[in-house]
């Protein structure tokens, strides 16, 4: 291996990495531990993250702080009905001067890309970046390319404004790992927002340093990838998915891309807290996140006003956690 000199590559250790990156996002905003933290597991199991909120919450701020922290090349994508896909893949464009073609790559060939609104762009493309993010490739004019390593999609929509906007199917949203929803802050937290930008109220992104480098991104996602998961660990995760495809209020349930989901991301959980091996209360923390968005509840459902994360709240109350004998588990 390359000797590098980009910060945190020593460390590669996942616990690290999450504090580093977390230290330096918490220097522009508070309270964002949790979102914080789904991104690093995003991060390191290669998965996708959709944001839910509200404008105002700050959705994109943190997904920028979270790249510059991360030491990450960063391009956000503004989703508007007349976004094309080769606005977000590249194409060829003539240049005069030589009298050739030559390839425009798009933003998509950045490390995070945020793809803010993403229900404001249309079905074609959607399927565009949906297509890259799960082939980590693009094909332009018979052309493929690789994208970067490390390589992570960040979309965000918001779930109040439905005029003009394209729902993403089912399928399409099954490719994002975890679906967060973006809260408005506490009164507290939202005060000492204030009291930050009373001091500084040029404060941004700017103003925190990369805390480590992709070489370490891929130290740490090595490390997570050996986490230890046993038998019974891996038996709660079928019989949380299967209650979801068994639930009556649910038409289509989990995927095996969800126990995938479960499964990695479990392991990144246990080694940010520095444990070897995954405890069912891993798996049963992510159960919102990974199942949200993956339900597609009945017509009854639906007219009841039943919530999906009412169901996965039952369906996790319902599932016994089993007895895993490991050292310290807690």
């Amino acid at each position: 291996m390359e000797p590098t000199n980009e910060p945190g590559a020593a460390a590669g250790d996942p616990q690290n990495v999450f504090t580093a990156i977390h230290t330096e996002v918490d220097r522009v905003l508070v309270g964002n531990e949790d979102a914080v933290e789904h991104l690093t597991i995003a991060l390191l199991t290669r998965g996708h993250l959709l944001f839910e909120g509200v404008p105002g919450v700050a959705k994109t701020t943190l997904a920028n702080l979270f790249a510059r922290a991360s030491g990450l090349d960063y391009r956000r994508i503004q989703m508007t009905p007349d976004v094309l896909p080769a606005d977000i893949t590249g194409t060829h464009i003539y240049r005069e001067n030589t009298g050739e073609f030559q390839l425009q790559r798009g933003p998509i060939f950045s490390n995070l890309v945020v793809a803010d609104e993403i229900n404001r762009a249309t079905p074609k493309t959607q399927s565009a970046l949906l297509e890259a993010m799960e082939e980590r490739s693009v094909t332009i004019e018979g052309e493929t390319l690789s994208l970067p390593e490390p390589f992570m999609v960040v979309a965000t929509q918001n779930p109040i404004e439905m005029e003009g906007v394209f729902e993403l199917p089912e399928a399409q949203r099954d490719r994002f790992v975890f679906k967060l929803t973006v809260e408005l802050p506490a009164r507290a937290t939202e005060r000492e927002v204030l009291d930050r930008f009373d001091d500084r109220p040029d404060l941004g992104p700017a103003d925190i340093e990369s805390a480590i480098g992709p070489e370490a991104i891929r130290a740490a996602r090595a490390t997570a990838m050996d986490v230890y998961v046993a038998e019974p660990v891996k038996e709660y995760i079928l019989d949380l998915v299967d209650a979801t495809r068994e639930h009556p209020d649910v038409e289509y349930g989990a995927s095996p891309r969800a126990s995938l989901a479960f499964l990695d991301g479990a392991k990144a959980r246990a080694a940010i807290r520095g444990r070897e091996y995954a405890i069912p209360d891993d798996v049963k923390a992510l159960a919102h996140p990974i199942l949200a968005h993956r339900l597609v509840l009945t017509t009854d459902a639906d007219l009841g006003h039943v919530t999906p994360d009412e169901i996965i709240s039952k369906i996790v109350d319902g599932v016994e956690l089993p007895d895993v004998n490991v050292p310290d588990a807690a």
